[in-house]
């Protein structure tokens, strides 16, 4: 609340969210956000639960949310029925703002007071007496923000947020009413999504207007961003490399965009250096973190992004796949499986600590070790100049003939190929080896051939990393925060280990 109030104090008239003549100022963000506290301190719900699409609602109900002493809590509304039940059923009791689909998806789930989105902006006190300016809580310990994680075994794990680790994210990242008035930010990353908490943070703070993107479509992102005159954007990979794609396609680029920033998922070099094309007047950041951390912990900026992409070392212009260096007040280490510190260019897992870091889940409690270090269980590398390579989830390790294989190393290789679009590396069962390395291809004409790109990756690599087998294929399955499923092109070549196209 305090990041809002600063906002209202120096910026009450500027437009908040939503369209540039017609949206919420910041004074009316305050305003809105004092009568869902009132609400939510009337109703004595512990959590406010989110389910729909982004909107003008969520700012509203996060800091109403904060001011009222609640967690903000917004679910996945693409999940069944069963499941998006059953998370609503952990968060209760609660006040649970939904569309209208939403509602009646959650009605009858014990201790749920359901209020549909659009009646909540027309009034957000449904009644109650509106909360007193200055009378929010001030514990920087008690929960802001609660998150499920996608677990790729059992149900979600609920990542708690709290305020000082928010608060220290955006004091370490954002300058206070840095942003010009003709600034607009698009959001478009579902609300469930860390960084759509880290960016409503960020732009209120900033002074810089949000304009949301209910359903992302890149026609309609492209369209959005013209009228609007949006300047600033924040995406994950997937969706950079469609909005790359439909510019193509018009034959068009985005002269008003002054800032790209993407994550959450692995970057492809060639849509990097493509997209700095169609942005012509973007600077780019690439941005690593987790759900954990508060969003971002490593950051490869505009900067690095010119040089890399300008460079002819093969190895410097490599580092457009890099995560970049760490956050000011972060610290990365890179550890061997004995806890040591692992070599410059050595995998391991990736350690981060930080005032940021919460590393803490609602039903196992904090994660962080004696020293407030939080293991990401993500592999990866640093190089000699300091910059992290994130290889992939620990879990994704492939492991032939006891020799540990990073997935991260043997797509970066494959990528290399002027025609390979993206690609994604797994380990299948081999009686001999244990597991062998298998590969599938995303390409363009004129397509190589599977031995083309196992002696690419011989010679980049080495002789083990050669994929066993190779499947050329017309997509990958991500999901919608741009996640990598590799687990399912696993379970599909380890049914059929005769999976293979040469």
């Amino acid at each position: 609340m305090m990041l809002l109030e600063m906002a209202a104090t120096a910026m009450g008239d500027r437009v908040a969210v939503g369209p540039s003549g017609s949206g919420i100022t910041c004074d009316d963000l305050m305003g809105r956000a004092a009568g869902l506290a009132g609400r939510l301190r009337a109703s004595r719900s512990e959590r406010l639960l989110l389910c729909g699409e982004p909107g003008a609602v969520l700012p509203v109900s996060l800091f109403g949310a904060a001011w009222g002493g609640a967690a903000y809590v917004p679910v996945n509304y693409r999940l069944g029925d069963d499941d998006l039940r059953a998370l609503a059923e952990r968060a209760s009791p609660a006040l649970a703002v939904a569309d209208s689909d939403g509602a009646a998806r959650l009605a009858g789930v014990d201790g749920l007071e359901i209020v549909e989105r659009d009646g909540l902006l027309a009034d957000p006190s449904g009644g109650a007496e509106t909360a007193d300016p200055g009378d929010w809580p001030a514990d920087p310990d008690a929960t802001a923000v609660l998150l499920y994680t996608s677990g790729t075994s059992g149900p979600p794990k609920a990542a708690v947020l709290r305020h000082r680790h928010l608060v220290s994210y955006v004091f370490s990242t954002v300058e206070f009413a840095s942003a010009g008035p003709d600034e607009a930010h698009i959001m478009a990353v579902p609300p469930y999504h860390v960084a759509s908490v880290a960016a409503q943070l960020s732009q209120v703070y900033s002074g810089r207007r949000i304009v949301p993107l209910a359903k992302f479509d890149p026609e309609a992102w492209i369209d959005l961003v013209r009228d609007e005159d949006v300047t600033h954007a924040m995406l994950v990979p997937t969706m950079l490399a469609r909005i790359v794609d439909a510019l193509d396609r018009r034959g068009e680029t985005l002269e008003t965009v002054r800032f790209v920033s993407y994550g959450g998922g692995k970057s492809h070099r060639t849509v990097v250096e493509r997209a700095l094309e169609v942005f012509p007047a973007a600077g780019f950041s690439h941005a690593y973190g987790l759900t954990e951390t508060s969003s971002t912990v490593c950051v490869m900026g505009p900067d690095d992004h010119r040089r890399w992409a300008a460079s002819d070392d093969p190895d410097e212009r490599a580092r457009l796949s890099s995560a970049g260096r760490p956050l000011p007040g972060v610290e990365v280490s890179v550890r061997s499986p004995d806890g040591t510190t692992a070599g410059t260019g050595t995998a391991g897992e990736i350690w981060v600590r930080g005032e940021q870091v919460a590393g803490e889940y609602a039903d196992g409690g904090s994660q962080l070790n004696e020293d407030g270090w939080f293991c990401t269980r993500d592999s990866g590398h640093l190089d000699e100049a300091g910059y992290l390579w994130v290889h992939g989830r620990n879990d994704d390790i492939i492991i032939r003939g006891g020799e540990n294989m990073s997935p991260g190393e043997i797509e970066d290789a494959l990528l290399t190929h002027p025609a390979v679009v993206d690609a994604a590396a797994f380990g299948v069962p081999s009686r001999e080896w244990g597991e062998e390395v298998a590969v599938c291809v995303v390409a363009r004409s004129p397509i190589p051939t599977a031995d083309d790109l196992r002696e690419l990756v011989r010679a980049r690599l080495r002789s083990s990393r050669v994929p066993a087998r190779i499947e050329f294929v017309d997509d990958l399955p991500y999901n919608d925060t741009g996640k990598l499923l590799r687990r399912e092109l696993r379970s599909r070549h380890a049914a059929d280990p005769g999976s293979q196209v040469d």
